[in-house]
């Protein structure tokens, strides 16, 4: 069992994506009802995410569709994590990446950004 002290992170975060060709830094919505994470498929070009897993539905508020998933080095909050994330269109989305349950279950507590 991890005793690790939960870290605080707010509803939204300068997170950096490890890809295979480089590594971007990009603020990310914090997503409580999110299973897991998602990064938008611009994002996914840039950076370069590996090999596809599976493809996996995915049920969003734009309805239901298959997703590819992949594993990637995700930093947030001074800590270094691997996760599943499924890559889908977010252009017309504000944020490019969204954080899910799969990367907060890890020790973080979600808390309101300061003003």
């Amino acid at each position: 069992m991890n005793h690790m002290k939960p870290t605080k992170i707010g509803f939204k975060e300068k997170v950096t994506f490890v890809g295979t060709k480089k590594e971007k830094t990009v603020l990310a919505r914090i997503d409580t009802g999110a299973k897991r994470c998602s990064i938008g498929r611009a994002l996914a070009e840039e950076i370069g995410t590996g090999k596809i897993i599976e493809l996996k539905k995915v049920k969003s508020s734009m309805g239901e569709t298959d997703r590819p998933i992949v594993k990637l080095l995700i930093k947030i909050a001074g800590r270094n994590i691997r996760a599943y994330c499924s890559i889908a269109d977010r252009a017309k989305l504000k944020y490019p990446a969204l954080i899910g349950r799969n990367v907060l279950k890890r020790g973080f507590v979600v808390e309101e950004n300061e003003k």
